[in-house]
């Protein structure tokens, strides 16, 4: 019985050592980094603007949540349902997507980058780091204090940073892909590579302990 224990534990422990190496080291990244810094919170700003509601000029539909905030020098709307986002002018009309310079405005006021290109994302990419943003969306290529770049996304309509990616958080990204085991979408945690591992890993650890009392038990 001890013989077949120990050769469980050798060959499983062998097997499984990779990702034993890859869970430990990306969960040593994530402790050492916060996911504040991570997700690019330092370069943001925060601002308030003065709005004057006496600019709306319409009658608004009847919705169930609304927002109304400045996009530069402009009050927008925007207007939530069940199944849609409607963006609207102050005199009821159809907000226009910004423009790249309009982007580049943008993330030099709401972010303390320095923008330097801007282009619209119009298909989602399996992995990219602008998934589960809906699109479309502005990317503007900025440049932080230390001329690193960083990717921020806008939205198209509203002009909200939606997301700041900088190479700190493509690590992460990669780190999570290797801790989840899903290196494509780096999004299912539920994936049938991770249950597997994480019961052979469990297989593994129990049977060490098994070893390790048996073979103190005999000692005795």
């Amino acid at each position: 019985m001890k013989l077949i224990v120990r050769n469980i534990h050798k060959y499983l422990s062998f097997f499984i050592s990779v990702q034993l190496l890859l869970w430990t080291v990306s969960g040593i990244y994530f402790a050492f980094n916060k996911i504040e810094l991570v997700r690019g919170e330092q370069y943001r700003l925060t601002n308030f603007s003065d709005i004057n509601l006496g600019e709306i000029d319409f009658d608004i539909p009847k919705t169930s949540n609304l927002e109304i905030k400045k996009r530069l020098d402009q009050t927008i709307l925007i207007l939530f349902s069940d199944d849609e986002i409607t963006y609207l002018n102050s005199d009821g009309t159809s907000l226009d997507k910004i423009s790249p310079e309009m982007a580049k405005l943008l993330v030099k006021e709401n972010t303390t980058l320095i923008p330097m290109m801007a282009e619209e994302i119009t298909s989602q990419k399996k992995g990219s780091e602008y998934r589960g943003r809906t699109l479309p969306l502005m990317k503007v290529t900025s440049m932080n204090e230390k001329d690193k770049l960083i990717n921020v996304y806008l939205n198209v309509y509203s002009g909200e940073v939606t997301a700041i990616r900088s190479m700190q958080w493509k690590i992460w990204d990669v780190m999570w892909g290797f801790h989840i085991m899903d290196w494509q979408t780096r999004d299912k945690i539920n994936n049938i590579f991770l249950k597997i591992f994480s019961i052979l890993a469990l297989v593994s650890s129990i049977s060490g302990i098994l070893l390790f009392f048996r073979v103190d038990f005999n000692s005795k």
